[in-house]
């Protein structure tokens, strides 16, 4: 029949609008969460968790790592909140940018756990490093290796994790904690001194 005509195809600009609101009240979110809003962040929280743990799980194939990752992946988006630039990128995307590198420096931790590149590639760092280096020498058991890290704080284990098994410099590691570098060289130096005491079995300075 005339004026009869088949549907056509659905229009995408719906999709793209409600794309483009969503963008905008994350944005929003994040501006708040830097000034420190904690609703803003609980409700940030709930709109984005889901995409960073479903990352998280598919890098790290494990459930309690992918959730550990998003408690951490939120707890560094609310010290760095204040420091996002929508210029650079989406609110989305910077959760997502965040999520990756944690993902990886997980899992470059759990895989490295008892391995020689716990010490490897920093022999500038000093006296510190070369006794926690001899001690790993000397003993290598797995065990021990788990064992002297448990004794570390979470923030030693942390730092160090990120100047070993990342190969980051100070400045870099500084930037991805969100933390000034004279407290990160202070963790990896009490952390240092704390593990090669562990693997020695000799006591604290």
């Amino acid at each position: 029949m005339a004026g009869d005509s088949a549907p056509g195809p659905a229009c995408p600009t719906g999709g793209i609008a409600r794309d483009e609101q969503l963008t905008r009240r994350l944005s929003g979110l994040v501006v708040a969460v830097g000034g420190g809003d904690r609703d803003a962040f609980t409700e940030l929280y709930r709109l984005t968790s889901h995409r960073v743990f479903g990352l998280a799980l598919r890098m790290s194939r494990n459930r309690a790592t992918a959730e550990e990752v998003t408690q951490e992946v939120y707890l560094q988006a609310w010290s760095l909140a204040d420091r996002y630039d929508e210029r650079v990128s989406s609110p989305m995307g910077w959760l997502m940018m965040l999520t990756h590198r944690r993902a990886v420096d997980r899992i470059r931790v759990e895989n490295s756990a008892a391995n020689r590149e716990l010490v490897y590639g920093q022999l500038h760092m000093g006296r510190d490093h070369d006794v926690v280096l001899e001690a790993v020498e000397q003993r290598m058991d797995e065990s021990d290796v788990l064992r002297c890290l448990a004794t570390l704080t979470p923030l030693q284990r942390d730092t160090i994790a990120l100047a070993y098994y990342g190969g980051r410099t100070y400045t870099e590691v500084a930037e991805q904690l969100g933390t000034p570098v004279p407290t990160v060289k202070t963790r990896i130096r009490d952390g240092l001194k704390r593990l090669a005491a562990c693997l020695t079995g000799g006591e604290l300075p």
